[in-house]
């Protein structure tokens, strides 16, 4: 009996009985039970009451009745063993049924079972299981109170600008005492701050009552009273973020920041990582769970946009661990007109977040007290576990898309329920007035008081006049993007990161064929002080972490790089070691970081967007695998990189390397869509360059954290320019001067005798260098290197044209004509040669609906022809 863990107890066995019989029976019982458990555990959130409304209809499982297992009404009284069940190892069936339906079947639906630590799966069960859920009086004052606000400001702004388009909260409120209850944790637990990504339903309220942004600031907005604005066109005021503190009802305060966020629902998520990364790297704690990540999101773009899977598949890796995220779906049951079952295949808008093992929790947003509980309970378990927690809140939208929506054309039979349906305030406080914790006239006091703090501050702002408007920047304030930058590094400092890029420890056994690449190139850097791209990369990452710069770098396959290049890690071929050099320069350096990244582009580089935004004095990296792959990612570059600073004032210094070049390599590998990004520009909010040799590359990049103007950087990097002689330069070149946007022709010796001036940007100048020696018209064939595109150099190009006073201008670029610099510098190149009484060409390749041919010999023909023109009628 004691093998079997069942209790001998003679007295209940009938002295005819069998006692083999009877353990059987209790065997098979406790089995019974076990799988009862099990069952109610994995399934019982099918049955949970989650929905507000009532038009979620869920058919009993099989597994959930007890029958299912030959337990019947007449083991509800009988004692079976059950293992550790909320501290007892043995329960009546009605006592299981009991703890497991409250723990699981009420208006609580967990999901756990497909966690694969057994730590974690007991925690949950510890959380949930028989526990005593009563709260105390101050904890339900303190859950009244999120309702009441987050009800009384929507009522407030639909009452004051009625039409007014404010993506409001209603029938979502329950949302704050979620996140209230969060964030007393994380407070009381050591978080020092929080990040907060949301979409536009709710932020307003969010901004209030959670961020503390003034009323008062809001209404200004409303009333559109602007304050000596003075840079860019802004946002819609549902798109804006803010910082500020939080306390909570334990009284410990806390940092929050709430992101801004374009109408692209889930972009910012990726980006919120990102800053919360990037905090947790200057606190020493990469991963840590000292800044937590709270990402808010709408049900149907949870499931249907490809960004959050991609983002969630960061969570665990290396490179991009914030220590857990805590995602709370409003989840409205409708999206904007579409129900659930067009918008999703699974059983729950959650079921993406099973991929990384996230404890997925649901809960009636009509049950503030079990939101509550499910918000401390989901920032208790972030804590612990350093793991991301899915809240699924299963609410409604009382009004439309927007406040000037019909919804009752596409959801007739939803919304009559909703009109007929009291706010989750009014349930809550009539519950709590029944139960006699509080009086109506406390209930009704508390709304009152709220309405009339509103209503002065909103007296107050409409006394307020506009004492400014938005204006374009003024450019004079930042100084010329020109203004040369001094980036030159002494000889010494190049050499010892020359020497780190081509050493690794003694013992450490490096792959035969890379050590000899790389000590045939030590000995060229040594004899001949010549250096290629790589070395020229490797001496700008170390410069600047020797000066203290944070240096991060990530990208697919970034720490090889794609060609082979970049060798920025060291693995040893007998154990897996790593090693990286430019992380052991000295004792004093900045910190490096090379990350290969996940095989995405959107989700990776709004992570980088974001490290940025938070940490400028970081210097980060996000490299494409082939430029053209980034196009994925076009989204983080419309709204985020291009368009921030206007809409945000949100500054940036991300670099992007692109490999772009027509190589024969087909369509899909030539084109870094060089067009998109020069479209994108204006009031100097990018820089775009194509740049042509190592000394180049040094001086960009080293520019980039030296400059007082911090921009984002979009260089479209070479490819077979990584290793050709044409791009290689003398390390002195790297120890003066400065970066070159324009580079004049320096072999020309009689500027008269040219006929032909062409400008170009990028490696197409190493063809048409071979065609004019091939042509012999080297003397009268001027190749001008336009290496930065934007800010447009006018003032220089327009000096070196000059120097040549008898020849044609021209636009050569290796691109079809529709793709490229060309549309871009048309009418900019015509206002200089027209001043100048020149007619304007393009050399290019023709117009194509495809950036490049797929055929290896059409490429070739196609090269042929770009080059023959280069020399016709010179």
């Amino acid at each position: 009996f004691e093998s079997m863990d069942v209790p001998y107890e003679p007295a209940r066995w009938h002295r005819d009985s069998n006692p083999t019989d009877t353990i059987r029976a209790a065997v098979v019982k406790a089995s019974a039970a076990q799988e009862l458990i099990n069952a109610y555990r994995s399934r019982g959130h099918l049955i949970s009451e989650l929905d507000p409304l009532g038009i979620m209809h869920r058919d009993m499982p099989d597994e959930l009745d007890p029958l299912t297992f030959d337990l019947s009404i007449w083991d509800l009284d009988r004692d079976i063993y059950t293992g550790d069940l909320a501290g007892k190892d043995h329960r009546t069936l009605g006592e299981m049924l009991s703890i497991l339906r409250d723990a699981y079947c009420r208006t609580i639906g967990i999901e756990y079972m497909h966690i694969m630590d057994p730590a974690e799966k007991a925690w949950i069960q510890a959380k949930v299981e028989g526990v005593d859920t009563t709260l105390t009086l101050a904890e339900q004052r303190r859950i009244l109170d999120r309702p009441n606000n987050a009800e009384a400001f929507e009522k407030f702004l639909a009452k004051r600008y009625p039409g007014t388009k404010r993506f409001g909260l209603e029938g979502g409120e329950s949302a704050m005492v979620i996140l209230d209850a969060a964030l007393d944790v994380a407070a009381s637990d050591g978080v020092q701050g929080v990040v907060i990504g949301m979409p536009h339903r709710g932020r307003l309220n969010t901004l209030v009552n959670v961020v503390g942004k003034p009323v008062a600031q809001v209404f200004k907005e409303f009333e559109d009273v602007i304050e000596g604005t003075v840079y860019g066109s802004g946002d819609v005021k549902y798109h804006l973020g803010a910082h500020g503190s939080y306390t909570g009802l334990s009284g410990a305060t806390i940092d929050v920041a709430l992101a801004p966020n374009p109408s692209h629902l889930e972009a910012v998520y990726p980006v919120v990582e990102g800053m919360v990364r990037a905090q947790l790297d200057e606190l020493g704690e990469p991963g840590g769970t000292r800044i937590l990540p709270v990402i808010m999101h709408g049900d149907a773009a949870f499931i249907g946009q490809g960004v959050v899977q991609e983002t969630l598949n960061l969570s665990q890796l290396g490179g991009y661990k914030t220590g857990g995220t805590i995602h709370l779906i409003v989840n409205n049951q409708v999206g904007f007109t579409t129900n659930p079952d067009a918008a999703r295949s699974s059983t729950y808008c959650t079921d993406v977040a099973k991929m990384v093992q996230a404890l997925i929790i649901h809960v009636n947003g009509d049950d503030p007290e079990a939101c509550y509980r499910v918000g401390r309970m989901a920032a208790e378990f972030r804590q612990t576990f350093k793991k991301d927690v899915v809240i699924d809140m299963v609410c409604y939208r009382r009004l439309g898309h927007n406040e000037g929506d019909e919804p009752r054309y596409t959801q007739p039979l939803m919304y009559e329920r909703i009109d007929n349906h009291p706010s989750t305030r009014e349930i809550y406080a009539a519950n709590l007035v029944g139960r006699k914790d509080i009086s109506q006239e406390e209930a009704d006091a508390a709304l009152s008081s709220y309405q009339s703090i509103m209503q002065a501050a909103l007296d107050e702002t409409r006394t307020l006049t506009s004492t400014g408007h938005m204006l374009a920047p003024n450019l004079d304030d930042v100084g010329s993007p020109f203004d040369p930058i001094s980036t030159g590094v002494d000889k010494h400092t190049l050499d010892v990161i020359a020497n780190a890029t081509h050493s690794w420890p003694e013992g450490f056994k490096i792959h035969p064929k890379l050590s000899k690449q790389l000590d045939a190139r030590r000995a060229t850097y040594e004899s001949t002080g010549e250096l290629d791209w790589a070395l020229a990369e490797a001496m700008a990452f170390g410069s600047l972490a020797l000066e203290g710069y944070t240096v991060r770098i990530s990208g697919e396959d970034c720490r090889r790089g794609t060609f082979s290049h970049r060798q920025a890690t060291f693995i040893d071929t007998q154990n897996g070691a790593e090693w990286y050099p430019l992380a052991n320069l000295n004792a004093e350096q900045g910190r490096f970081n090379v990350y290969d990244s996940s095989l995405s582009e959107y989700a990776v580089l709004g992570f980088d967007y974001g490290y940025t935004i938070q940490n400028p004095e970081a210097f980060v990296v996000w490299e494409a695998q082939f430029g053209d792959f980034v196009n994925g990612a076009q989204i983080i570059i419309d709204q985020f990189i291009a368009s921030g600073e206007t809409k945000w004032n949100q500054q940036s210094s991300l670099t992007m390397l692109l490999p772009h070049g027509y190589e024969g390599q087909g369509p899909e590998h030539s084109s870094a869509r060089l067009e998109r990004f020069l479209q994108l520009c204006a009031h100097e909010n990018i820089r775009v360059v194509n740049v042509t040799t190592a000394a180049q590359l040094f001086h960009l990049l080293r520019r980039q954290m030296h400059s007082p103007n911090r921009k984002p950087l979009v260089v479209m990097a070479p490819k077979s320019g990584l290793r050709s002689k044409e791009s290689r330069s003398n390390v002195n070149s790297l120890t003066t001067g400065a970066f070159q946007e324009v580079i004049d022709d320096s072999s020309i010796a009689n500027p008269a005798a040219v006929t032909k001036v062409l400008l170009s940007s990028g490696k197409v100048v190493w063809d048409a260098d071979k065609a004019r020696r091939a042509g012999g018209v080297e003397d009268r064939i001027a190749l001008v290197k336009v290496e930065q595109l934007y800010p447009w150099p006018e003032a220089q190009i327009e000096a070196i044209v000059q120097r040549y006073p008898n020849a044609s201008v021209s636009w050569l670029q290796e691109e079809p004509q529709n793709f490229g610099a060309w549309n871009f510098v048309e009418g900019r190149l015509e206002a200089i040669a027209g001043r100048q009484g020149r007619a304007l060409h393009v050399v290019a390749r023709p117009k194509s609906g495809s950036p490049a041919t797929g055929s290896h010999h059409e490429h070739d023909h196609e090269l042929a022809a770009l080059q023959a023109a280069v020399v016709e009628g010179a």
